[in-house]
């Protein structure tokens, strides 16, 4: 499997879907992210390692991570391999010193652990083709006074917006830096583009 590595972008609170969060991943040396929505208790997880932050009691991630020391089972990557009805899919690439395990897990988990593993992150061009947004190279530019209205909703039916509408919103949504909103009018494109 070809595989495309990815960093930690950034993570902020969703505006869309209430106690959630969009973890943002970037292609390694590239320009696509991959916006991901998380649980608010993942999202502490990755925040507390990335601040190098240290609680007075282990959290979940932690005691899996101190769990998997004692039996010598370290995570060595963790890979995104699915992107199936808007969700994705990670797996936790192990090694016990003698076999390679793969085992299921939730992508929010996932990060979390190889944060706490110091382990790469990674996914497949295939779904980043799929999912994620491209961002532009160019000089950061004022929004024009036409970008997205304040009470676009992407949940809403895009009836009577055109493509190329949509495309430009998308477009200046990624400007923003608004990869939440970039994700949902991507796949709204994409389910005009298979209809």
């Amino acid at each position: 499997m070809q595989k495309v590595r990815l960093e930690i972008i950034g993570m902020s609170y969703s505006q869309l879907q209430s106690g959630a969060y969009a973890l943002i991943l970037g292609e390694k040396d590239g320009k696509r992210r991959l916006p991901i929505i998380i649980g608010s208790f993942e999202a502490q997880a990755i925040a507390i390692e990335l601040e190098n932050m240290k609680p007075a009691r282990p959290l979940t991630h932690d005691l899996f991570k101190s769990f998997a020391e004692q039996f010598a089972v370290m995570i060595t990557e963790v890979v995104i391999n699915k992107f199936e009805e808007g969700v994705f899919h990670a797996l936790l690439v192990c090694f016990d010193g003698n076999h390679e395990i793969e085992i299921d897990s939730r992508t929010s988990d996932a990060v979390a652990l190889a944060l706490r593993f110091h382990c790469p992150i990674y996914t497949t061009p295939e779904i980043l083709d799929t999912a994620g947004v491209v961002m532009d190279e160019g000089p950061d530019e004022e929004p024009d006074e036409d970008d997205l209205p304040d009470d676009f909703n992407p949940n809403d039916e895009f009836d009577g917006i055109s493509d190329d509408q949509l495309e430009l919103w998308m477009n200046e949504a990624i400007d923003k830096e608004d990869y939440e909103r970039a994700s949902q009018i991507r796949d709204e494109l994409k389910n005009r583009n298979t209809i």
